[in-house]
Parts: structure tokens; sequence; C-alpha cells
């Protein structure tokens, strides 16, 4: 992991250019260093990303457009644009896009971990069960479908 690197990530974009599609949803990366990994997020209506533990992560969401419904720690809550979300390594959250309007977030998580790498490993994946093995390979635990609930 090098050090962080200056300049300007444009909106809509990653740096060099990379972007993910993981299960349907666009992530680019914005800026990453060993300290932390920021990561943009944009979910259509009905997209979600299932109750999951960052045991060596703390994580953050800043949500810019739209509206999230989180699963945090057992407590469903709504984030709008403006609000920060803290999601404590350890705690189980999830995050849910229940409108009818696109969301985009700024995610960041710290330190950077394995993060980076596991979603050039999803990219395009489309076998969940495989999604769920290699996130365990890289420090992410889904729960059990029912803590969605």
């Amino acid at each position: 992991m090098t050090d962080l690197v200056k300049g300007i990530t444009q909106s809509g974009t990653g740096f060099d250019g990379v972007s993910w599609n993981i299960l349907g949803q666009t992530y680019f990366p914005k800026a990453e260093s060993e300290s932390s990994f920021a990561f943009e997020a944009n979910s259509a209506p009905g997209q979600f990303v299932p109750v999951h533990i960052h045991p060596t992560q703390d994580e953050f969401i800043l949500v810019q457009e739209g509206e999230l419904d989180l699963k945090l720690d057992g407590v469903w809550t709504k984030a709008r644009a403006g609000d920060l979300v803290r999601m404590p390594k350890g705690v189980p959250h999830g995050y849910f896009n229940k409108s009818d309007k696109p969301v985009r977030a700024l995610f960041w998580v710290s330190p950077a971990g394995k993060l980076r790498d596991l979603f050039a490993a999803l990219d395009d994946l489309t076998d969940v069960q495989r999604v769920v093995e290699l996130s365990a390979q890289h420090d992410v635990d889904f729960l059990p479908e029912e803590a969605n609930a």
C-alpha cells in the first residue's frame, strides 16, 4: 500500500478511471492509503448490501443524494442527504435503498485493510455464494439472511 496521492478524483469517476460493478451497484474508488480507503457507491431503487460486519475496520457513509434505510446493530434507521453514518468495527450493519430514487454516497473505512482488493475481486461477479466467500477472505463477514429483516 502506498501513501495517499494528492489530487482530485472527479464526481462520478474513480481514480485511474477505475469503477466496479458489484451485484449491479457501481462503485468508484476515490482515495486510498494505508490508513483509509474511500469509495463512492451508487444504488438504484431496490438495491442493497445485506447486514455484515467489518471486524477490523470502522466504516462511514456520507449520503450525498437520496435516502438510505440502514440496519445498524439490529435497529432500523434512515440516513438522508448530508447525514453521516458511523459504523464502528464489529457492529453489524447493512444499507438498503427502499426509496424510488437513486442514492449516491461516499463511503470510507479505516484502516484500508483488504476492501479495495475485495471490490476488484467482486467486479462483475454474479454468484452470490462466491461473493460471500470472497468477502470473508477479505475481512467482511455477512450475517445470515434473517439479520436483514
